[in-house]
């Protein structure tokens, strides 16, 4: 292999696939490496865990093609500290020398015959689609917060993409909390897919600005993200998501506008004093005031109270995690937000005033 290649692309594709060697688990010493490719002008760089597999077209100028596979994380450090100019990498045998400037090292590697294969969805019989790169993002940062880190269910580690009434949904829940987004409309094919929320972040990081759009595969037991140079396919979470929809209260006995900002300062403020009590925070509606306050009290440190006013038709009050209340309201888009009680033992229910595609409830606390 000889290849010549810009400095900062190549740390940047460096940069993105070295997390993934660093993320394995897996007792196969070769996959702490990164492969790189080099042919048709272009180095290839390709990382895997054996759950998740990230692969990087870079543009190069090819005097020679080859494969070689080097350790991913002392390649990327090394590149990232090189000055801005043109970076040049031979292979002779199982040896990579890489050099710029002044600078040169040889990095003792593994031939790429041994790196794993990587899987690959059958796209005949997979279900695709395309969506805007920007409400990809959006929607996915609106649903991923309420995925859980308990790997006892694995199920709820992972977001549910999901067809319903002729449109593809993505939800995510952690036991206490819920989002549920509208992500493409008119799905023709059904698609029942959890995908692990560690993949999502994954693409969340290799979104380019210049990327325009996503392509998403899914078959059976993979899923897989195409961002211009950029592609990322993953393992699919075998296991049952709940039916969440039963989950969602169809109607709630009050419900509020409130403005979004104002409530956030609200909560933000409630949270400093809620800490010595596990977030607890409490929400009261009072009718006779027409008020919405918010509310926390710690018994070393005092009490809080803030009140905004707004149209009540009766009283209600719930006990809250203020950070699952913060995470909701930063999810939600519209400056108005929707928010639904019906008891102090039933979900609150979070919803965009304007807009009806994002649906966030939480679970009360015991006051």
């Amino acid at each position: 292999m000889e290849v010549e290649i810009l400095q900062d692309k190549l740390a940047k594709a460096l940069n993105a696939v070295s997390r993934v060697a660093a993320s394995t688990k897996a007792g196969l010493p070769i996959l702490v490496n990164v492969l790189l490719r080099a042919d048709d002008n272009q180095l290839t760089l390709t990382a895997t865990n054996m759950e998740l597999a990230t692969v990087e077209h870079v543009d190069a100028k090819v005097a020679k093609t080859g494969t070689i596979t080097v350790p991913a994380k002392l390649l990327a450090e090394f590149v990232s500290n090189l000055p801005k100019e043109p970076v040049t990498i031979k292979t002779t045998g199982d040896k990579m020398t890489i050099s710029a400037g002044k600078y040169k090292s040889t990095i003792n590697g593994i031939l790429a015959d041994d790196f794993p294969e990587l899987p690959k969805i059958d796209v005949e019989k997979a279900v695709g689609f395309k969506i805007n790169v920007d409400i990809f993002k959006e929607a996915l940062n609106e649903v991923i917060i309420a995925a859980s880190n308990d790997t006892t269910r694995p199920a709820l580690t992972g977001v549910y993409f999901n067809t319903f009434e002729q449109a593809l949904y993505i939800a995510a829940t952690d036991g206490y909390r819920l989002a549920d987004k509208r992500f493409v409309e008119d799905v023709q094919s059904e698609i029942k897919a959890i995908v692990p929320a560690s993949t999502l972040q994954e693409v969340l990081r290799l979104v380019s600005d210049s990327a325009q759009e996503v392509e998403v595969q899914i078959s059976d037991s993979l899923i897989c993200f195409k961002m211009g140079d950029v592609e990322v396919t993953s393992k699919l979470i075998d296991a049952s998501f709940p039916d969440y929809r039963l989950l969602i209260p169809k109607n709630t006995v009050l419900n509020l506008e409130l403005d979004k900002a104002e409530l956030q300062r609200m909560t933000k403020v409630a949270a400093l004093f809620a800490r010595a009590s596990g977030g607890s925070i409490v929400c009261e509606a009072l009718a006779d005031s027409n008020t919405f306050s918010v509310s926390a009290v710690a018994s070393e440190l005092g009490e809080n109270t803030a009140t905004m006013e707004v149209e009540v038709s009766e009283d209600e009050k719930v006990a809250l995690n203020s950070r699952y209340l913060l995470d909701a309201l930063g999810a939600a888009k519209d400056n108005k937000i929707l928010f639904g009680i019906s008891s102090k033992l039933e979900p609150v229910v979070i919803r965009n005033a304007q807009t009806n595609d994002y649906t966030h409830i939480i679970m009360p606390l015991k006051s």
